[in-house]
């Protein structure tokens, strides 16, 4: 089953979080395979996906946010977008949209980044808004501060977590057909809530960066934790191996009822509403051509259809007004 465990470095300013995805991310496997063996993501991308949903994962359960977190990689290679969202209970699901050829051994910037044009972006999408409140949203590109392509996913998420919360992280991703694991490590503030929207900036994090002596130590033996102990091994084994000379306080892991699940929030009327901003001319024009308009969702794989009856009732109820009253309301 899928887990998230959460600990603390007895007496000093570092936290961690292990997660290992194993029914969530198969099933989601599952599903795209489960439209054709086609439509299955070429390995680079399975992999890349994978270690996605695991750092979207690590980094929901780091903040303390009642809303959807969701994690979008895109660019100008044959990867066009590749995005995973996790919910605030764990519900999570992904997927990727290739456009073009991956080779058997491609990297991140042959996928998304070829002419140094990609972008990572985290949105952090609330479930309740204030009147005007917009989603948070943070972007960075896929290369360093001299123009250097980044191949890692973990590098491109440092760099992230380090610009909006001024705060010292060390990931470690991996995934395969079977497991999509990850560990995160990351320096407590001494100011702030971590959110992912910069409420840490201060002047007393920023002069913490880099310097951490802790922080710095612990960081070197997670990095040392490699692709395939990450994926084979158990978490007490993990931390036992990284972590055997400090004293961890372990919480209460998120497992069984509570862990990390696919769910997709697809809907019949959110497709609807989907349909309104594509317009009627053209929804019509799709009707004219199929005698139905299908919808197919690249979460799931559900597909909608709506014949003629559906489409005139959609459109139907944005031009039907109330009647008109002197009445204030």
């Amino acid at each position: 089953m899928s887990e998230i465990h959460k600990f603390l470095f007895d007496g000093l300013p570092v936290r961690g979080v292990v997660v290992r995805l194993t029914d969530a991310w198969t099933e989601i496997l599952q599903r795209r395979a489960s439209a054709g063996e086609s439509n299955a993501y070429p390995e680079p991308v399975r992999d890349m996906l994978g270690e996605m949903v695991a750092a979207a994962t690590l980094m929901q359960s780091n903040i303390k946010f009642n809303g959807s977190l969701i994690l979008q990689i895109f660019g100008d290679g044959p990867v066009k977008l590749a995005v995973a969202e996790v919910q605030p209970d764990f519900g999570l699901r992904a997927t990727a949209t290739v456009i073009g050829e991956v080779p058997a051994d491609a990297r991140l910037s042959a996928m998304v980044n070829v002419s140094n044009e990609g972008k990572c972006a985290i949105t952090l999408d609330p479930k309740t808004r204030f009147p005007g409140q917009q989603p948070y949203q943070g972007v960075v590109p896929l290369f360093g501060d001299k123009g250097e392509k980044i191949e890692k996913l973990s590098n491109v998420l440092e760099h992230y977590m380090l610009q909006s919360e001024q705060l010292d992280t060390t990931m470690v991703l991996a995934a395969d057909d079977k497991v999509a694991a990850g560990l995160l490590i990351q320096r407590l503030p001494l100011e702030g809530v971590g959110n992912l929207a910069g409420s840490m900036v201060s002047e007393a994090n920023e002069d913490e960066i880099g310097v951490n002596e802790h922080f710095n130590r612990i960081s070197i033996l997670a990095s040392s934790l490699k692709r395939e102990e990450l994926l084979t091994l158990d978490v007490d084994t993990i931390l036992r191996r990284l972590f055997w000379e400090e004293k961890i306080i372990r919480f209460e892991p998120v497992e069984g009822d509570a862990a990390p699940r696919f769910s997709c929030s697809c809907s019949r009327e959110r497709v609807a509403r989907m349909l309104e901003g594509l317009g009627e001319d053209e929804a019509k024009s799709i009707l004219l051509e199929r005698g139905n308009v299908e919808v197919g969702c690249e979460f799931c794989g559900k597909h909608y259809q709506f014949d003629p009856i559906d489409i005139e009732q959609i459109f139907r109820a944005l031009t039907v007004l109330p009647p008109s009253t002197d009445e204030v309301q």
